[in-house]
C-alpha cells in the first residue's frame, strides 16, 4: 500500500489548484489592501493634511438661558455652537435656536456653510462650486453623514471635497483622492460590498473558510510529496523505525 493513494493524492492536488484560481483574484486583493493601508498614514486619509492644525472656539457672551427662550422645553441634550460667528443653541439633536433672540433656524444657508468650512479648512484652498444634497445612496463618500448637507468643491489634483450639514451646521467631513482609493480597497478588504463596515458577511466568512481550506491542502500536498516523509513512513504507510 503506498504511502498516500495516488486518486487521493489526485484529488487533493485538483482541489487545492482550483481553489487557488477560484481564490487567487481575492487573495490578490487582500494582498494588496493591506500593503496599501500599512504604507498609509490615517491622519492624511482623513484630510487632516487639509485641515488647520488649530481651530480655536469662539467666545460669546450676553447669552439667554434655556428657560428664558424655551420655557416650555424638554431638555434632553444641549449644545452651544458657532454657526458663522452667530450663537446657537442644539437642543435635543433636533433644534436650533439662536441664542440670544431665541429665534428658531430651519437650516444653515450656503453662505454660513462655506464660513463654517472656511474655519476649518487650510487658507490657500479656492472654492470652485457648492451644492446641496438631500440624499446618498449606500456607496456614497458621505453616506452615513446628516442629511442635507452642502458639498464645498475646492479647485485642487486630488478633488477635495467638505462636507457641512444643513440641519445643525457641523462641519461633518473631508474627501479627497486618496481617502477614496482608501474605501475602495477597505471594501474589497472587507468583502462588504454596501456598507463597508460588516465584518460578518457570509461571502466574506465562506471565503476565509476557503482560504483555511487551500492553505491546510497546500501543507497537505506537501507532506505526501516530500521525499523526507516517504523515507520516514515508507511505502508501507508505516513509520520505520531505527535499531
Amino acid at each position: 500500500m503506498p504511502f498516500v493513494k495516488r486518486k487521493t493524492a489526485g484529488w487533493i492536488r485538483k482541489a487545492h489548484r482550483y481553489l487557488g484560481i477560484f481564490l487567487g483574484i481575492q487573495f490578490l486583493m487582500w494582498t494588496i489592501s493591506g500593503i496599501y493601508f500599512s504604507w498609509t498614514d490615517i491622519d492624511e486619509i482623513h484630510g487632516d493634511h487639509f485641515r488647520k492644525a488649530h481651530v480655536h472656539p469662539v467666545a460669546f457672551s450676553n447669552l439667554e438661558g434655556i428657560s428664558a427662550l424655551l420655557p416650555d422645553e424638554q431638555v434632553e441634550s444641549l449644545q452651544l455652537k458657532d454657526i458663522a460667528g452667530e450663537p446657537y443653541y442644539w437642543i435635543n439633536e433636533n433644534k436650533l435656536i439662536h441664542a440670544r433672540s431665541g429665534e428658531q433656524k430651519q437650516e444653515v444657508s450656503e453662505e454660513e456653510a462655506v464660513k463654517i468650512a472656511d474655519k476649518y479648512m487650510l487658507d490657500n484652498l479656492k472654492i470652485e462650486s457648492v451644492e446641496r444634497i438631500i440624499s446618498t445612496g449606500d456607496h456614497h463618500e458621505y453616506r452615513s453623514g446628516r442629511l442635507p448637507a452642502f458639498v464645498i468643491n475646492y479647485k485642487s489634483p486630488e478633488n477635495i471635497k467638505a462636507y457641512v450639514s444643513t440641519v445643525d451646521g457641523t462641519f461633518r467631513s473631508v474627501r479627497h483622492r486618496d481617502w477614496r482609493w482608501f474605501d475602495f480597497l477597505w471594501m474589497t478588504h472587507t468583502m462588504d460590498y454596501d456598507t463597508r463596515d460588516d465584518f460578518n458577511t457570509t461571502i466574506l466568512r465562506a471565503f476565509s473558510l476557503l482560504g483555511l481550506i487551500t492553505v491546510l491542502s497546500g501543507f497537505i500536498l506537501w507532506f505526501i510529496s516530500s521525499p523526507t516523509m516517504m523515507k520516514v513512513f515508507g511505502k508501507t504507510g508505516k513509520r520505520k523505525v531505527k535499531r
